[in-house]
């Protein structure tokens, strides 16, 4: 089965605003691009792919998708996760796609490896259809899933998504298939995802160096506001 990556991205400029008790607009927009980053150079360069597409609406997103060995399938204007993925998904199945692995751009602990775990999920001759779901930590999310064909189940982003992703699966009589990976699971939402992450200990990636830094800058801040009373 040839399978193909799909990777989401919407601009950074409005990105993860959870994070907004730790960083300030210009710091989530940065974080956003560098994860992007991150997590595309380890699609891009694991085996057993076909091709790594990104989709977006956004011209900096292409930009570095491009430069980075992606494909690129642009929206018109950005409507949400499950929209740009239902849209690329379509836009895929029309040019032959066996198989679409979509894998959200905010999960920076993610490695090629962690890919190819996926792809090794699938049975030596295996036909469509199927599907296979990675879970958040929580379960709450979906932090990846394998569909053939790519419009297999309907896909619904966000809280719960998990037990609604495994709903489709059911409602289309295919076994229930999930996948569970702790670097996969972990994406990035709020503060406390953040230490979570560096407690991995993975210092080989741009987003450790400046989470790192930037959690030292505000424990320092809070140290001299503390020495000044």
């Amino acid at each position: 089965m040839k399978v193909t990556a799909l990777v989401p991205v919407k601009g950074f400029s409005s990105a993860k605003q959870r994070l907004s008790p730790l960083l300030d607009a210009a710091g989530r927009e940065l974080l956003a691009e560098v994860m992007f980053r991150d997590v595309l150079r380890q699609v891009v360069n694991a085996h057993g792919l076909t091709e790594t597409y990104v989709v977006t609406g956004n011209d900096k997103v292409a930009e570095i998708a491009i430069s980075l060995g992606s494909q690129v399938i642009r929206e018109k204007a950005e409507k949400g996760e499950t929209a740009a993925v239902d849209f690329a998904r379509l836009e895929l199945k029309q040019s032959g796609c066996e198989a679409v692995l979509i894998i959200p751009g905010d999960m920076p602990l993610v490695r090629s490896r962690d890919i190819e775990e996926i792809l090794a999920q699938i049975p030596e001759g295996a036909s469509s259809p199927c599907a296979l779901l990675v879970p958040s930590h929580d379960r709450m999310g979906t932090n990846a899933l394998l569909l053939a064909p790519p419009d297999i189940i309907k896909l619904r982003f966000g809280y719960d998504s998990f037990t609604y992703h495994m709903s489709q699966v059911s409602a289309q009589g295919l076994p229930l298939r999930f996948f569970e990976n702790e670097r996969i699971a972990l994406d990035i939402d709020e503060p406390k995802d953040l230490e979570r992450f560096l407690s991995f200990g993975f210092e080989d990636s741009e987003t450790h160096r400046l989470v790192r830094g930037t959690l030292a800058d505000k424990e320092a801040q809070r140290a001299r506001s503390f020495g000044g009373l």
